[in-house]
């Protein structure tokens, strides 16, 4: 972030990448036990609890934990006492929630809108609280097209997330295979990239 005091780390990974344990031990090294851990998870089911539960045994009890599967930015401005460093995972469940909401799958707009509203939510309570905030998010746009529009609308709105989140980040690590890559490190700029394919011109 801009003024210094704080900052915003994008971890992005695949189905078991690695990427919620790579999260936890970095806000444990980060913070310690002064962690707010922002659960978006939403027990639907059987197995979603059950990964809920195996998520909750997985993190320091010493953290603070709030559930908030919607409005997580308006929930976190509202907490007078909160920690200075703060985990939210993840993003990809965020968006679904906001998809599940009764008049966002009829309107991509609508839809695409309210996740901008929650990611820009997040983006303001980091920078007014100084927090360093760690968000957690499924890269779900290598695998294959999803057969239902619902699910392309999913995987689209999670891109557009990742991307705008990723924009205003100081930080994003891209895990594979538990291993993780500083994607912003190896980056380059369309500026950086243009002078490199410059030389490469047809001449006419």
């Amino acid at each position: 972030m801009s003024d210094g005091s704080g900052s915003i780390t994008l971890v992005l990974g695949g189905v078991r990448s690695g990427k919620s344990r790579f999260a936890q031990d970095l806000v444990a090294a980060v913070g310690g036990e002064q962690v707010t851990f922002v659960a978006t998870a939403h027990a639907g089911d059987q197995e979603m609890s059950d990964r809920i539960e195996h998520h909750q045994q997985s993190r320091p009890a010493s953290w603070t934990t709030i559930e908030s599967p919607l409005n997580v930015g308006r929930r976190l401005a509202a907490v007078e006492q909160l920690r200075p460093v703060v985990l939210l995972d993840c993003l990809t469940l965020l968006v679904s929630n906001v998809l599940c909401q009764p008049d966002c799958p009829e309107d991509q707009e609508l839809c695409q809108q309210q996740v901008l509203d929650e990611v820009n939510a997040l983006i303001q309570v980091a920078q007014q609280r100084s927090l360093h905030l760690v968000i957690v998010s499924g890269e779900v746009g290598s695998g294959i097209v999803p057969e239902h529009r619902l699910g392309r609308l999913f995987r689209d709105l999670l891109g557009f997330a990742n991307q705008h989140l990723a924009a205003v980040s100081d930080r994003v690590y891209l895990l594979v295979a538990g291993q993780a890559i500083d994607v912003k490190q190896i980056g380059v700029s369309v500026e950086d990239a243009a002078r490199q394919v410059a030389p490469l011109k047809v001449q006419s």
